[in-house]
């Protein structure tokens, strides 16, 4: 047979601390309340500036291996051999984007209104 002296008499209620996503507090939730509406531009602006991008990333290793050429010191073959890289990871993104894009156009096209 069990004593009930063996449990501990806790005031659980009591030492809780509360904090602001209580909802006994009156101070607003940091979830609720914060969610921002930012400002985006249009599609149009939106890819050009993506088209635009990866134009710079594919010309940036043409211009630093002709740096490189005219014996700039400031710009090391590692340089352009990460310069190359990047290029290539922004072609393989912007593949993948517009084959995205083009998935949607077709889906939104096949909707029937």
């Amino acid at each position: 047979m069990m004593h009930n002296s063996y449990f501990p008499n806790y005031n659980l209620a009591g030492r809780i601390q509360h904090t602001k996503f209580s909802s006994g507090m009156n101070m607003p939730s940091i979830r609720m309340d914060s969610v921002e509406k930012p400002e985006t531009a249009d599609f149009k602006t939106v890819f050009s500036g993506l088209v635009e991008n990866l134009n710079n990333e594919m010309n940036a290793p043409d211009n630093l291996l002709k740096d490189v050429m005219q014996g700039n010191e400031n710009v090391d073959i590692h340089d352009v051999m990460v310069a190359i890289s990047k290029s290539e990871i922004s072609v393989n993104v912007a593949t993948q984007l517009v084959g995205k894009v083009i998935n949607a156009y077709d889906r939104i096209s096949q909707m029937n209104v």
